[in-house]
């Protein structure tokens, strides 16, 4: 996948406006100190220094297309094709220009019915300006992938956007004061540039032709009504292996993320099981690589080595401490391009582990986002009064993956050029997994059923075990609690020292949009509002209160949780085996708690955090 950066119908068509397209999709963004915080720097004074915008998530080349008042410009890392496939591509004549990052895994199948056209190319996404010129606008749904991508008509000058249905990749659409619609990967490409910008909402597709957006992807589980259909678990398996192998379509090495929870696992061992009849092992051999990252001792290292030593893979193990995870939130934030308090904890890890990853030549890993939102994984989920309040909060939560989770694993991962890959995202497989009634996801303990049992049990295999036992039936472990309890603790602990409680008194009125609540939330707002100060970013990042990574309408199951506001899985007090003293909540001001040895200033309890995941 890639970086995409469109102008369109903008006023200026001169050589100097190319040059400023170029140079918002290529310069490079340089760190002078990790503690950039510390200095009186504004934005505007670091602007002489070079900025990363785009560039780093398409390393391989660069390529821009003009057509009157429309540039089209592509940074591209090359996955599929790599020798041919640069961007932007074009039909027969020309005539149809696209800038695409994604992927799109049935492209074989599609190419086959369009035996009449000619492709210049072997790129997956070559078949878009194809399918374009056979079906006008009414494709998109035809696309089996993830993909955000501009589609250029030269023929009359209209142009369509789209992405991907659950918002896997990222995308943002600005518009200028000179009547120009902007469109691109990330927020750093719009933000100076635009009067306004805003997230572009998944599922859908913006027309030149009618001016404005429309919902192509509408699947019945998107209404909420609650599904009746009884759980086939072989059939849930066979949906999940299908949509792991056909994210092994890649002509570059790769790899598997391995935390050692169920998730990762799956994927790992489904992989494993298939890998060596794809073109992927004739090309780079059969074995499979995994990846996983951790403190010294962490939960996930031992679990993640564990697995790997069942099925074989060559395992690779990264160990980072607090202060190595400290030193690098200013950087996490910049390319995460949010101030959410779990996003950034879990992506910190996951940016310093992608970038080792890369250093091996590895450029696409496949990953486990998504089960939990799917199967009502989080923990506070065992407090789901009934399958109705469970099934529309598994809905909410799907819907707001493009915010989180998705977020964190594109733009963390991009941030070094590697692609990761999201299977239980498939459309598919979603499709199928939330046409289950969901009475059979509801958690049972009496009955043996913990979170995510139907997924555990479509595996649970005697005849050809795909885990070992104890791995398939693992607690749920959210990844910034994962890669070792002291990382949270230890930010907490930080930025308690670099937060006044004179700070704290007046955030609301410094940050009347979602105020921060707790000293870590504000440390993080304030580098946020750093690099992007624009008000239509600070509104891009969603707000309110969640307590182990639940929606905010999730805190009424429980009464005890108001009191306990805190995105960490362990916030889900009586469910989770490490959870937070009951009584740390009630620690007097300026008195800090100690949890694994490490100080916890607990004196603010809402991180002002929503939906995550």
């Amino acid at each position: 996948m890639c970086g995409i950066l469109a102008v369109l119908g903008c006023s200026d068509d001169s050589l100097a406006k190319r040059v400023r397209v170029l140079e918002l999709s290529r310069r490079q963004f340089i760190f002078l100190n990790p503690s950039l915080s510390s200095l009186s720097l504004s934005l505007s004074s670091m602007f002489p220094y070079p900025i990363k915008t785009l560039k780093h998530r398409g390393p391989d080349w660069s390529g821009l297309h003009q057509h009157g008042d429309c540039f089209l410009s592509h940074q591209r890392l090359a996955i599929v094709d790599p020798a041919s496939g640069d961007q932007p591509l074009f039909n027969e004549d020309k005539s149809i220009v696209v800038t695409v990052n994604g992927e799109i895994y049935n492209h074989e199948d599609l190419r086959k019915h369009l035996s009449n056209h000619k492709f210049r190319t072997g790129s997956d996404c070559e078949v878009i300006t194809h399918l374009y010129e056979e079906y006008g606008e009414n494709f998109v749904d035809m696309l089996d992938g993830v993909f955000t991508f501009v589609l250029l008509d030269t023929r009359d000058n209209s142009f369509m956007v789209a992405r991907d249905a659950i918002g896997v990749n990222s995308l943002y659409i600005g518009w200028g004061l000179d009547g120009s619609i902007w469109i691109s990967s990330e927020l750093k490409g719009l933000n100076d540039e635009c009067e306004h910008f805003e997230s572009f909402p998944p599922g859908h597709l913006y027309s030149s032709k009618q001016a404005g957006l429309r919902q192509w992807y509408n699947p019945p589980w998107f209404s909420e009504v609650v599904p009746s259909t009884p759980y086939d678990p072989l059939a849930l398996r066979h949906a999940f292996e299908r949509a792991v192998i056909k994210r092994l379509m890649t002509d570059v090495p790769f790899g598997v993320l391995l935390s050692g929870g169920l998730d990762s696992s799956l994927v790992a061992s489904i992989t494993a099981r298939h890998l060596a009849r794809t073109k992927a092992a004739r090309q780079w051999g059969a074995q499979l690589h995994s990846f996983c990252v951790g403190l010294e001792g962490s939960p996930d290292l031992k679990a993640a080595k564990e697995v790997a030593d069942y099925l074989g893979t060559v395992h690779h193990e990264f160990h980072f401490t607090v202060q190595d995870g400290i030193d690098a939130i200013e950087e996490v934030i910049y390319h995460v391009e949010t101030y959410d308090v779990t996003t950034i904890r879990a992506s910190t890890p996951m940016f310093l582990m992608a970038r080792k990853i890369k250093s091996l030549g590895v450029k696409m890993v496949i990953s486990g986002e998504g089960s939990d939102e799917i199967f009502g994984g989080y923990l506070y989920f065992h407090k789901a009064p009934n399958k109705e309040e469970l099934h529309r909060e598994t809905c909410r939560k799907i819907k707001a993956l493009h915010q989180y989770d998705c977020l964190r694993a594109n733009k963390s991962s991009f941030a070094w050029g590697l692609e990761a890959r999201v299977p239980f995202l498939d459309k598919e497989f979603i499709n199928i997994a939330m046409d289950i009634d969901p009475q059979y996801k509801m958690i049972k303990r009496e009955e043996g059923r913990i979170e995510k049992w139907v997924l555990r049990k479509a595996f649970d295999d005697e005849e050809h075990p795909y885990l070992p036992k104890h791995i398939l039936y693992r607690q749920k472990e959210q990844f910034s609690d994962g890669v070792g309890y002291s990382w949270i603790d230890g930010l907490k602990a930080h930025t308690a020292q670099h937060v006044t409680e004179k700070m704290m008194v007046n955030a609301a009125r410094i940050f009347p949009h979602n105020t921060p609540t707790t000293k870590e939330a504000y440390h993080y707002r304030t580098i946020f509002e750093r690099f992007f100060p624009q008000n239509s970013a600070r509104l891009s990042v969603p707000g309110g209160a969640s307590v182990a990574c639940s929606t905010a309408k999730a805190i009424e199951w429980d009464a005890s949780w108001s009191n306990n506001l805190d995105p960490s899985g362990r916030a889900a007090l009586g469910v989770h085996l490490s959870a937070y003293d009951r009584q740390v909540s009630s620690v007097s001001p300026g008195i800090p708690a100690i949890i694994n040895n490490v100080p916890l200033n607990m004196e603010v309890n809402h991180p002002g955090v929503a939906i995550r995941s």
